[in-house]
């Protein structure tokens, strides 16, 4: 009887630890960013004028019984640009084939892809403005005349080859416009321009993925989230991760306003979604360059950063919200910068614009 129980106490430990040295996940299984995506533009929540001429759009191709014109996706990230590819490609109830601009090298790369389609497929190419000029010359071609030239040999006797293609959409995402080629853009016959979201928007979205990820949200916590998320989906989605982790490590049953607001001052996210590099560059602007105007290489200097980060992280949401301008003799703080960091304003600031 000893023998048994200490052959079952052995075998107890060693369940244990393969459990513990298994890379299966223990308890439930956490929810994907997969999961999170709608599967059906009506679920899609935002962006009401896009998704009606979306649907009127994706509703003729089904009803002339043709894959639809090649689409155009553009905004700037976290908007959900890939969410809506993957819509579109189960309204028409075809495969959708992904990649991005940096990972196609040569235009080989992308021949590969394009003929390897089958008619009715869609191919998502995700930050289309960096495709290599080989690669987008190859693309016009196919997307207008669903053809490929393939290149047979080298030197004076190489020759090409023309393949004929199955009808398929492309589905491009930007978040540059304005570098993709004139060529390359007229191809498309669907351009949609994603806008940040209304905090209501955002709050209703917010709701469906804390009901997803199994979250108990009180009454105005969403509304708390989606106060600090920038207008932009993804942000407000990572930020209920982190919210989650709040009442989870707090034994908390319900995740009410009070709560949100502690769980994001941890993460230094204030009241208006300004973050710690947010603050920091007002600061620098106001408190030691006396409002302005600095350029970016001297503002980016004081805060510690790449002028590319301060320029392209920070200053859009930055300038948006009307926190700072950008003038020709450099970035000058607004009357509300001053007010959101407890400083009186000089009295003529509105003279730096």
């Amino acid at each position: 009887m000893a023998e048994t129980n200490g052959s079952q106490s052995n075998r107890g430990a060693d369940e244990q630890s393969l459990r513990m040295i298994s890379s299966e996940p223990i308890g439930n299984e956490p929810v994907s960013d997969e999961e999170l995506r709608p599967r059906a533009l009506e679920g899609f929540i935002g962006q009401p004028l896009l998704k009606a001429q979306l649907q009127l759009f994706l509703d003729a191709a089904r009803k002339r019984d043709v894959p639809p014109d090649h689409i155009l996706l553009a905004g700037p990230p976290g908007l959900g640009k890939t969410t809506l590819a993957m819509i579109v490609a189960n309204e028409l109830q075809v495969p959708i084939r992904v990649t991005s601009g940096p990972a196609i090298q040569h235009a080989g790369d992308l021949a590969s892809i394009l003929s390897s389609l089958d008619e009715g497929e869609v191919l998502f190419i995700d930050e289309i403005h960096r495709l290599p000029r080989p690669a987008e010359e190859l693309l016009y071609i196919a997307m207008e005349d669903f053809r490929v030239d393939v290149m047979v040999g080298k030197g004076p006797g190489a020759s090409s080859i023309p393949l004929t293609l199955p009808r398929f959409t492309v589905i491009g995402a930007t978040t540059r416009e304005g570098m993709l080629p004139s060529p390359l853009r007229a191809r498309f016959g669907f351009t949609a321009h994603l806008d940040f979201y209304p905090k209501g928007e955002l709050e209703r979205l917010i709701e469906r993925s804390a009901e997803v990820l199994g979250i108990n949200l009180a009454a105005g916590s969403a509304r708390q989230l989606s106060l600090r998320s920038r207008g932009t989906p993804r942000i407000a989605n990572r930020l209920l991760r982190r919210v989650r982790d709040w009442a989870i490590v707090h034994d908390l049953d319900e995740i009410g306003p009070d709560d949100v607001e502690a769980a994001l001052e941890l993460f230094q996210i204030d009241s208006e979604g300004l973050d710690r590099l947010d603050l920091a560059v007002l600061n620098a602007i106001v408190k030691n360059f006396d409002g302005g105007p600095v350029g970016l290489n001297n503002l980016s200097a004081m805060v510690g950063e790449e002028s590319e980060t301060v320029e392209t992280v920070c200053e859009p949401y930055l300038v948006r919200e009307g926190f700072l301008v950008r003038t020709p003799k450099g970035r000058v703080a607004t009357q509300k910068a001053w007010q959101h960091l407890g400083l009186t304003p000089k009295d003529d600031v509105s003279k730096l614009f």
